[in-house]
């Protein structure tokens, strides 16, 4: 495993309805954009890069990445269906503070860095994700969508440039 896209899912791979009215029509799953997804599936194409799941979704799949809900099992059809697969996912370090106010910027960080420390054979990263980390290391790295449009070509040509540089 050379290259690694980290990838996030609300804001990156649905959009316009991230906010707290509508919070739970992203999570239900039912708003992937299957046009981002294909964007995805350039970006994964071209790098041959693993795709490791560093969402909140990551949480909807069993340590076997086997979906545990619907919204993740809608997540795996669409992805096979341009033939790719999620091939890890980022450890969880987020706290009940955390998860009560969703502020999980704040360690997502520090999950891919520490998924990268684990996983020595990396060469070369990309982080796909409307946030800001709040890690200088993490930003020279991270492709940050505008979470109202999600994922665009744009975008998946600078991850290329990140990956392929």
């Amino acid at each position: 495993m050379a290259k690694v896209i980290f990838l996030d899912i609300d804001g990156v791979l649905n959009s316009n309805f991230w906010n707290d009215s509508h919070q739970r029509e992203i999570s239900d799953g039912t708003l992937i954009d299957e046009e981002k997804i294909k964007l995805l599936a350039c970006l994964v194409k071209q790098t041959n890069s693993k795709i490791i799941l560093h969402s909140g979704w990551r949480t909807w799949f069993d340590s076997e990445l086997k979906p545990l809900r619907i919204e993740a099992e809608k997540l795996t059809q669409l992805l096979e269906k341009e033939g790719l697969h999620i091939d890890g996912l980022t450890p969880d370090l987020t706290t009940e503070e955390i998860r009560k106010t969703k502020k999980f910027s704040l360690v997502k960080a520090d999950e891919i860095l520490l998924w990268l420390k684990l996983h020595n054979n990396v060469t070369k990263w990309v982080v796909l994700d409307d946030l800001d980390l709040h890690n200088i290391q993490v930003a020279q790295h991270q492709v940050k969508p505008d979470q109202t449009v999600g994922l665009t070509a744009r975008d998946v040509e600078r991850a290329v440039k990140i990956l392929l540089e």
